[in-house]
């Protein structure tokens, strides 16, 4: 293996030093990615350690594909969740991956908190602490990105990680930004930066990667460059992106609309793919080592107030998770409103997903009387108006007041101390992804280790079982989500898009190492993935999470799917199923 990738990169925050750690055993071990990080979590983190507090460690790693192969192009970011209390992970894409790789190193770990604001630089191995005061209380993410892009070396490859308003404030699911338009979205990555007084980090990267046998990679890497840009499946990603799914989940009753009080609009959305490539898309953009481009910029042009013929135009970034949640889930009508609702939570630096379903939970709880403008500070949150729900993005990011720093927490404390949990969308902690689609999505939100819908793909099950005129037991559905979510682990240590899990299939993968100087079988592979993935399960009981005392959100087995309503004893018996998968016949690893 590249003895470049199995350097961890060690710096303190308090001490203002860094070193350099070699971890041959570690990678060789677990290949990289989201293996080496939950190791190096267990390792670090302390047991009950506050994530807010100086201890809690933020982990970024890359595996052995990074950034050699097409799609190989994302980033593992590991560390205790302020938003949820257990596992955070997040995954990136934009240059993070490639910039780390290249600058050396396989693992990035910060540890500490400074006393004055920072950010920090990796320029040729080398860190340096720089005084960011000037750039702490900046409100918006995108002006951090653009001084930092002035001010920094820009030689080979570079990333820019940062965190805007919501982070520095400690709203507990603030995202990091790379790139502009990619994220460490959900968990809260950005309130763990914000309470180290970690500004932004600044990666470049000028090294090589050394090749073992040059031609056989050379042909591999041409198969599955064509394989990327001639599939239907990548073409989907490239022609409309994951906006594409508004159109089918809205036409079979799943898209949660309404803080899922509904599941279709009467009429296809203003905002679905299609509609919003006909008249609004702008530019594609990819990720580094990625053909794909499915990055869909739309245009937003908003007269001046006061200027006429005068238009601010802004490039919004879209896809089906922000459209849903601060679209469908608001009922918003617009496409603009939902255009300019996703660019807020941008440049406040809030991922998109939670932000939607609080500010659901917050309409729903305001037309119920449980809050009222008092709490509200005279804004009057109603379904498909943009204009308060802009006002209440800015004001949780800056955390005006009681009701706003507890909205700043997720519906989970919201609802605790203002009434309404019976509607509060949460999956342990964190709020509801864009898919009602039967029990294969509940039970991914459920049990999976990062509570999102990518863990194991519930809702692809569901749609399975719709077109087959199917249905599976509760403990035939949890074996199968658990060998997806498995098998996810795998491409997530290497690490590979989850969009390429159907190029990226055990014997490319394989092939793939072995041209690297790297054997393994296709056991081997499937042993490591389930290793992971137990050991996420133990550090997140560790820290006093349980499945068999999950609560289930009452909203989401009230109101039907296509399958019709979910019954809580399904849920029950596959949630004991999948228990019993992740401890293994000889308890935890």
């Amino acid at each position: 293996m590249d003895k470049g990738l199995t350097r961890v990169l060690r710096i303190d925050l308090t001490k203002k030093r860094s070193w350099v750690e070699e971890r041959p055993d570690l990678f060789e071990k677990a290949l990289g990615g989201a293996g080496v990080a939950i190791e190096l979590l267990h390792e670090l983190c302390p047991k009950g350690a506050d994530p807010l507090s100086p201890e809690n460690p933020i982990i970024l790693a890359v595996g052995p594909l990074n950034p050699l192969f097409p799609l190989a192009s994302k980033a593992v970011a590991m560390f205790k969740s302020p938003h949820t209390g257990n596992l955070g992970e997040s995954h990136c894409g934009g240059r993070a991956a490639l910039a780390l790789r290249l600058a050396g190193f396989g693992a990035l770990v910060i540890q500490g908190r400074s006393e004055v604001p920072v950010y920090l630089t990796v320029h040729r191995g080398r860190v340096q602490f720089r005084d960011a005061r000037a750039l702490w209380g900046l409100s918006s993410s995108l002006t951090v990105g653009r001084v930092l892009r002035e001010i920094e070396p820009g030689s080979g490859a570079r990333t820019i990680l940062r965190i805007g308003r919501a982070g520095e404030r400690l709203v507990t699911y603030a995202t990091v930004i790379a790139e502009t338009y990619r994220h460490f979205g959900r968990l809260g990555l950005g309130a763990v930066f914000g309470s180290k007084n970690l500004k932004a980090l600044v990666i470049s990267g000028t090294g090589t990667i050394p090749i073992p046998d040059p031609p056989r990679y050379q042909k591999l890497y041409r198969d599955l460059w064509e394989r990327a840009t001639r599939s239907d499946l990548m073409r989907k990603y490239h022609d409309l992106g994951t906006a594409q799914n508004i159109r089918p989940l809205n036409h079979i009753g799943a898209l949660p609309v309404r803080n899922l009080l509904a599941t279709a609009y009467d009429q296809e959305p203003a905002f679905s793919g299609e509609r919003l490539a006909e008249g609004f898309l702008g530019r594609r953009l990819a990720c580094s080592a990625c053909p794909v481009a499915c990055i869909h910029l739309a245009i937003l042009r908003e007269p001046h107030p006061h200027e006429p013929y005068f238009y601010k135009t802004t490039f919004v970034s879209y896809d089906h998770e922000p459209l849903y949640a601060l679209g469908s889930m608001l009922g918003m009508k617009r496409a603009e409103d939902v255009l300019k609702l996703i660019d807020a939570v941008e440049v406040w630096g809030m991922d998109a997903i939670t932000t939607g379903v609080v500010l659901a939970w917050a309409t729903e709880a305001f037309s119920r009387g449980l809050i009222s403008e008092r709490e509200t500070g005279g804004l009057r949150p109603a379904w498909g108006q943009p204009e308060p729900y802009l006002e209440m993005i800015r004001r949780i990011a800056n955390r005006e007041g009681e009701f706003y720093t507890a909205l700043g927490q997720g519906v989970r404390v919201a609802s605790a101390r203002y009434g309404g949990e019976e509607f509060a969308l949460h999956f342990g902690g964190n709020e509801m992804p864009g898919y009602h689609t039967g029990p294969g999505a509940l039970l991914t939100y459920l049990s999976g280790a990062r509570h999102s819908h990518l863990d194991s793909a519930g809702y692809a099950v569901d749609q399975e079982c719709l077109q087959r005129g199917a249905s599976l037991s509760p403990e035939e559905l949890a074996q199968r989500l658990f060998a997806e979510e498995a098998r996810r682990q795998v491409l997530s240590s290497l690490v590979v898009c989850f969009f390429a899990r159907g190029i990226y299939d055990s014997e490319t993968i394989r092939a793939a190492l072995a041209t690297l100087g790297v054997e393994r079988s296709t056991q081997d592979l499937q042993t490591l993935g389930v290793q992971i993935l137990r050991r996420k399960h133990a550090f997140k009981q560790r820290e006093g999470f349980e499945l068999a005392t999950l609560p289930i959100p009452k909203r989401a087995l009230q109101t039907p799917t296509p399958r019709g309503t979910v019954e809580e004893a399904f849920l029950r018996r596959a949630l004991g199923e999948m228990q019993r998968l992740l401890e293994g016949e000889h308890g935890m690893a």
